[in-house]
């Protein structure tokens, strides 16, 4: 799957900051910024512009979606009108995401990076958020993994019952910075691949939203657990690239 993304912001800045932050954690991924609207003598002032967002749209069309994230109530009119304007056909392929735009952005463009369908893309943004109390976001997050300590459900078995396969395993963060945003994204991207319920340090390891909230310095633990056909394959990814680094200095 190939989905892009529009960020809609009144301030042109935010905008284009938005674009540059989630692209860090989504190379492969096309983000088009679509903020301010226009003075016609400098730059943009701030505002929301039809003009600008339907041009934005325009240039992120092309693949198998795009998602639309605002940041206040006339960025959302303006979007909404855009879309009103499209071509039915068009029109089917284009979603306005209910997110926060930054968390949104970051959520929607790991899981766009990582294969994700339109409506993945979409829930991805409208069930990011960030609390340094994980706990905090039930309903928001899936498999349970809200709290911190409390892994998925048990397995009947280790081969296969009602819980499938399970895995786990402990590894210490080499890393000067630790899990923070780049490499938060990488975990959530690699494990959003595999077939298996991942929690690391309790939380879903496939949100890169709530792998960053946790904090985890150089020299702290990251546990995780895994059930499903994918398990080991997901512990072993996580550890390998603990391991590494993340390829960052230690």
């Amino acid at each position: 799957m190939s989905i892009s993304l529009v960020v809609v912001s009144h301030s042109e800045k935010i905008a284009e900051g938005v674009v540059e932050l989630a692209a860090q954690m989504a190379p492969d991924v096309l983000l088009v910024a679509a903020g301010g609207a226009e003075d016609g003598t400098g730059p943009a002032r701030i505002g929301t512009s039809f003009d600008r967002v339907q041009a934005a749209i325009g240039r992120a069309s092309g693949g198998d979606g795009v998602v639309v994230l605002t940041d206040l109530g006339s960025a959302v009119m303006t979007a909404e009108m855009v879309l009103e304007f499209l071509e039915p056909e068009a029109r089917e392929s284009v979603r306005l995401a209910r997110a926060a735009l930054v968390e949104g952005a970051v959520a929607a463009a790991v899981q766009a990076q990582g294969g994700g369908t339109l409506d993945e893309v979409v829930q991805a943004a409208e069930r990011a958020v960030v609390s340094i109390r994980p706990e905090e976001l039930e309903p928001f997050v899936s498999h349970a993994a809200a709290a911190p300590g409390q892994g998925p459900a048990p397995a009947a078995d280790a081969d296969g019952g009602t819980g499938g396969p399970t895995a786990s395993g402990s590894w210490t963060l080499p890393n000067q910075m630790g899990l923070h945003a780049r490499p938060a994204a990488t975990l959530a991207t690699g494990l959003t691949e595999l077939d298996a319920e991942v929690t690391v340090n309790g939380v879903d390891g496939k949100s890169v939203m709530l792998l960053m909230s946790l904090g985890l310095g150089q020299g702290k633990t990251v546990t995780v657990e895994a059930t499903g056909p994918d398990a080991r394959a997901a512990v072993d990814f996580v550890g390998q690239a603990v391991e590494s680094g993340f390829g960052e200095p230690s």
